[in-house]
């Protein structure tokens, strides 16, 4: 983190204060730590507080893949440079695996899979006696649908947010009180997550949903999903941003835009985003 930094730790609960030195102290136990880290605002905490207390000996380790919107990746990198960790990129092949492509329910778990077996890899390159896998899961990821939660257990990753008990409100509070300027950023799950389960996916499809999304970004709609269904596009906005894309005239840009991507219809979604509505399908069964 940039020196000079004053954090405004006094401003938090009690309890949140706690967690807080609790995390330092956890992390701080540690020889040295890869992190897996996708630039969220939880993957972000656990990587700030081991470069804080490891140094040198922490590393950030982001998985490159066509699932990863441009963007993400972007600040990702900046954000790693702002707090001063190490950090690293590494391709991941998941979409070379039938049990992710084909998307079932358990897609995260194939995606998790294929990130933590390379990650275990750099481990052991790593060499250093004791050295762990931390990952960003806090405590409220433990009642969602997140196969890839799995798939981080059986390669024996930790969850120091999870462990402590932060929850994704927590992780915002300490983030704002340690002067991230990230800490309110919104949930941006991966582009895999904008197909109905059982609807393939392919580097083709994954890249033509960012390009939807960098064009409503550029349009100034900044919290958006841009959902694919077959060859159509279902667009999903905060419900009090929705009368601004009915604007004729970014309305018909918005369209023609669409149409030259490659989908073949375009809607929009009248409830609004609602985060995890993907898995709405499964709780109807």
């Amino acid at each position: 983190m940039p020196s000079g930094l004053h954090p405004a730790v006094e401003s938090l609960e009690p309890p949140l204060q706690q967690a807080l030195a609790a995390l330092r102290q956890r992390i701080a136990a540690y020889p040295a730590v890869l992190v897996a880290y996708s630039g969220g605002v939880d993957s972000a905490l656990v990587a700030a507080i081991a470069a804080e207390q490891l140094g040198e000996r922490a590393t950030a380790i982001t998985g490159v893949s066509p699932a990863l919107a441009p963007h993400l990746r972007r600040e990702a990198q900046q954000q790693a440079a702002w707090m001063g960790i190490r950090h690293r990129e590494i391709p991941t092949a998941e979409l070379s695996d039938p049990a992710y492509s084909s998307n079932p329910e358990d897609r995260c778990y194939a995606c998790k899979r294929e990130l933590h077996s390379l990650l275990a890899q750099l481990l052991q390159e790593n060499g250093s006696a004791g050295a762990v896998v931390l990952d960003g899961v806090n405590h409220d990821d433990l009642g969602d649908h997140r196969p890839g939660i799995r798939a981080a257990r059986e390669r024996g990753v930790h969850s120091p947010l999870a462990e402590l008990g932060i929850s994704k409100a927590g992780v915002r509070a300490i983030s704002r009180a340690l002067g991230f300027p990230w800490w309110d950023k919104p949930a941006q799950p991966c582009l895999a997550s904008r197909f109905p389960y059982g609807e393939a996916i392919s580097a083709e499809r994954l890249q033509r949903v960012a390009a939807a999304e960098d064009w409503l970004r550029q349009q100034g709609f900044c919290e958006l999903r841009v959902r694919s269904q077959g060859e159509a596009a279902r667009i999903e906005l905060p419900a009090d941003r929705i009368t601004a894309l009915l604007n004729p005239a970014v309305r018909e840009a918005l369209v023609a835009a669409f149409l030259d991507l490659g989908f073949t219809a375009v809607s929009l979604d009248l409830e609004g985003l609602v985060s995890g509505k993907l898995n709405r399908a499964l709780q109807t069964r």
